[in-house]
């Protein structure tokens, strides 16, 4: 699991070769667009779009809003580029993203976004919603490190 250095980051998993590109509410264009440039969304390349959530302090997996917005919003992108078919998790994730009218304020309102203003984060909160400000997909290399491509 890769870490969500602005609590809403998520990947995007491709096969055959395992590549990886991390995608958030800040680049879903750069990523949607870097993925259907190389032919990946449909049925001969699928791509898995996984939220990547963050951990509870006992080290469990939870589950994170903003992870499943992200998820959502870059499923809406590729499938708007005529990527598909959807399976029942990327459709209710997009559905997710395409039915929250004020991503920001339910983010804010959420486990995480609560937790990050009582430690003093809110800016960090409302920077992670920025939608598209960003235009640079962040591509995992050999070694395991992230760098645009």
């Amino acid at each position: 699991m890769l870490p969500c250095p602005n609590g809403a980051a998520i990947t995007a998993a491709l096969s055959p070769r395992g590549l990886v590109v991390a995608s958030c509410l800040r680049n879903i264009t750069a990523v949607g667009s870097w993925l259907t440039a190389r032919g990946y969304g449909t049925p001969e390349r699928p791509v898995a779009v996984i939220a990547a959530g963050e951990r509870w302090p006992d080290g469990t997996l939870r589950p994170a809003l903003e992870d499943l917005l992200g998820a959502g919003a870059l499923i809406c992108d590729l499938h708007s580029q005529g990527a598909g078919p959807l399976s029942a998790e990327a459709a209710a994730a997009k559905a997710a993203y395409e039915g929250t009218g004020d991503l920001a304020r339910a983010v804010a309102v959420g486990v995480s976004g609560r937790q990050l203003a009582a430690a003093g984060f809110s800016e960090d909160v409302a920077i992670a919603m920025e939608e598209d400000v960003c235009t640079v997909a962040p591509v995992r290399d050999g070694d395991g490190a992230f760098a645009p491509d």
